[in-house]
């Protein structure tokens, strides 16, 4: 149902559904999908005039901009001859500590499930002349569960998803800048009745194009909180709403464990995979691109210990701090940046192998150390150079750069260690929904993962939790469309916040408040860490969002406008981030995930990486494994200290009951399996 009305001068387009899904990722589309056929398997009339996909822009966002190599989609296993289970799957989410036993269990439980439902929604996950799809080992991955589409899968994934709902005819609200949540009540009875949008194609001087959608239930799918980084492999389409979901007082769970990993910048594109695996030459010029330089030998004994490395990232991509001594993986990233602080620029070569320094033997292939030379012969890519390594064994690799004006037969490829995904985000029960009831989070929203998680469950997750929150939404809230509810007075006091963040008198714009807190935020909250700067960040964080909120900004036009809206939610998102880095230092956490925090007391990273301000030796401290049982979570406090509260909660464990098949299905026929 579609209605205009007048507020404040404004005309406002409100819609009533029974369902809002946010975001139009590979999650969000799966989410419509499975409401539609539930609704339909129910026998609900009209399914279609019941949904609604809500985005700000359908080719934006991770899922349809984000790849690797071959970017991983983690199931269970499918091999015909390696036996895998459910709880075995559960243990590898849960691994690393700070994952949900419940939510790592109904991810395993759903995989194969959600895996064969992309399947026959046309993604082109490869299989052999037996219908078996073939496995390969990913990063943190006791099996050899991943599979992939290419480098493009999550783009597959949403395609061919969306492509699915349009046919059932499920609105898509495209070009749609969410401003801010409506809610009603308090405590248990606090709702999410509406989401307020600027239409940004029909965004003018006069007309603010209001959308306000309206819905018994949301399901949050906007994805990670991609602008907050300014070292970045989050796509520039991807902003998140985090902001305003903590605004609407969603509490939020390891936001803390961000992935970080090497990156190519020009491009924002994970070097994970075979981009490692062919072992590129990796060098370092001055800020103008001259004076090559083989950074990464003055820290490895010898060619064979670097080259196998550098092969190792392939599948060890995320930086990891146990992955440093004794010269391990991550070591790598750690020069790497150690490199950029210096202003210097580092590239990945493909047209050549490895250079050494003078106390090293050349570049042989035969050379690496088993692991690494036994995968390479078996992968028959013993050619003489890295490209003709790659273009053997990936070519859409090469051609994925090629699409972008980057041709890796005649060019390097600039990197950096990025911001890549937040393991974090608001926390869900084992349905997805979220503390305030008939709101959902899923995919990289939803906060299902812990301090680290295999390669590719991400995807994976964020299928598993579409369909549960789907599920759960028709069987238990029903299909009805929300009641028209009158929400004058909150639509002018959202219309009379827009029009403040407008100020001729103040000199802080859009975009220098946005460059101010990715740069804060990849020094402070980056994968180098510690408790002096966390402090000092929080309080130029709040200083700006204060500013913000009191002063607004010089916006020149409707670009600005939006610009301004996205600022402002994502100062408050990097307040929280800060807080929660902080509680988690204050606890002595210790190094963990893909973060390493420094210590003078602590072991030391390698004897020749130092401190650029006191020439001392680099120390981090180990992780505090105790601290693997408990998850912090985060709530929006106008009133409490530094804007947010913290507190510490046990981690869930997985239900171990088991019912025989009578019971169960009683069960499951009566509904009960929807209650707690």
């Amino acid at each position: 149902m579609e209605d205009i009305i007048e507020i404040a001068g404004q005309k406002v387009t409100t819609y009533c559904f029974n369902t809002v899904v946010v975001g139009s990722g590979a999650a969000g589309m799966n989410c419509a999908k499975k409401l539609y056929e539930y609704m339909e398997q129910k026998g609900v009339s009209d399914p279609q005039k019941r949904i609604a996909v809500v985005t700000a822009g359908l080719p934006l966002g991770a899922s349809r901009m984000s790849g690797s190599d071959k970017q991983t989609y983690y199931k269970m296993g499918t091999s015909p001859d390696i036996a895998d289970s459910a709880e075995s799957f559960a243990k590898s989410l849960t691994a690393a500590g700070c994952c949900h036993g419940d939510l790592a269990l109904a991810e395993g439980i759903g995989s194969l499930r959600s895996f064969y439902n992309l399947v026959e929604a046309g993604v082109p996950f490869p299989n052999d002349n037996m219908g078996t799809y073939i496995g390969y080992k990913t990063d943190h991955d006791p099996y050899e569960r991943a599979t992939s589409a290419g480098p493009k899968t999550s783009k597959f994934m949403s395609q061919c998803l969306e492509k699915i709902i349009r046919r059932y005819g499920v609105s898509i609200h495209d070009h749609q800048e969410a401003v801010e949540f409506i809610t009603k009540g308090r405590g248990q009875d606090k709702r999410i009745i509406g989401l307020v949008t600027i239409c940004k194609n029909q965004l003018s001087d006069k007309d603010l194009a209001l959308h306000v959608f309206l819905a018994e239930n949301f399901v949050l799918a906007a994805g990670g909180p991609g602008a907050l980084y300014k070292t970045s492999v989050y796509p520039l389409g991807q902003t998140g709403i985090h902001g305003i979901a903590f605004k609407a007082g969603l509490a939020a769970e390891n936001i803390t464990e961000s992935q970080f990993g090497l990156a190519s910048t020009k491009f924002r594109w994970n070097v994970s995979g075979t981009y490692m695996q062919v072992v590129p030459r990796i060098f370092s010029t001055d800020a103008d691109g001259n004076d090559e330089r083989e950074f990464l030998t003055d820290f490895f004994p010898t060619m064979s210990k670097m080259t196998t490395n550098i092969f190792l990232k392939g599948y060890q991509w995320p930086f990891a701090p146990q992955r440093i001594e004794n010269l391990q993986s991550s070591l790598i990233d750690v020069i790497v940046f150690n490199e950029t602080q210096k202003g210097r620029r580092v590239f990945m070569d493909f047209l050549h192998n490895p250079i050494g320094n003078e106390k090293m033997d050349e570049f042989c292939i035969n050379d690496l150390e088993p692991e690494a030379l036994d995968y390479l012969k078996a992968a028959g890519a013993m050619q003489k150079l890295p490209i003709e390594r790659l273009e053997h064994m990936n070519r859409p690799a090469i051609d994925i750069y090629k699409e972008h004006d980057i041709d890796l037969y005649s060019e390097p490829l600039e990197i950096a260690v990025c911001a890549q995904h937040n393991n974090g985000g608001f926390a869900i029960n084992k349905w997805w929904e979220s503390n305030i009831k008939h709101t959902f989070v899923i995919g990289e929203m939803a906060g299902s993962h812990g301090v680290k998680r295999p390669g590719g469950s991400a995807l994976n997750a964020g299928q598993v939790g579409a369909q549960r929150a789907a599920e759960f939404i028709v069987n238990v809230y029903g299909s009805d469309v929300v009641s028209d509810i009158n929400i004058d007075n909150e639509i002018e006091t959202i219309i009379n916040s827009i029009n403040a963040l407008n100020n001729t008198q103040t000199k802080l714009t859009p975009a220098i408040a946005i460059a101010q807190i990715q740069e804060r935020m990849t020094a402070f909250g980056g994968h180098i860490r510690n408790i002096e700067n966390a402090q000092k960040g929080i309080k130029e964080a709040i200083a700006l969002f204060n500013d913000i909120n009191k002063n607004g900004f010089t916006v020149n036009d409707k670009n600005a406008l939006i610009q301004a809206v996205q600022a402002r939610h994502l100062s408050l998102a990097s307040i929280a981030s800060l807080k929660a880095i902080i509680e988690l230092l204050q606890a002595g956490s210790g190094s963990r995930g893909s973060h390493l925090v420094l210590s003078d007391d602590g072991v030391e990273i390698h004897p020749d990486i130092k401190d650029p301000d006191t020439g001392q030796t680099l120390k981090f401290k180990p992780e505090n494994e105790e601290l693997r049982k408990s998850i912090i979570r985060i709530m929006f406090d106008p009133a409490g200290e530094n804007l947010f509260k913290c507190e510490s909660v046990p981690v869930r464990i997985a239900p171990t009951d088991r019912k025989v098949f009578e019971p169960a299905w009683s069960d499951y026929r009566k509904g009960t399996i929807y209650q707690d």
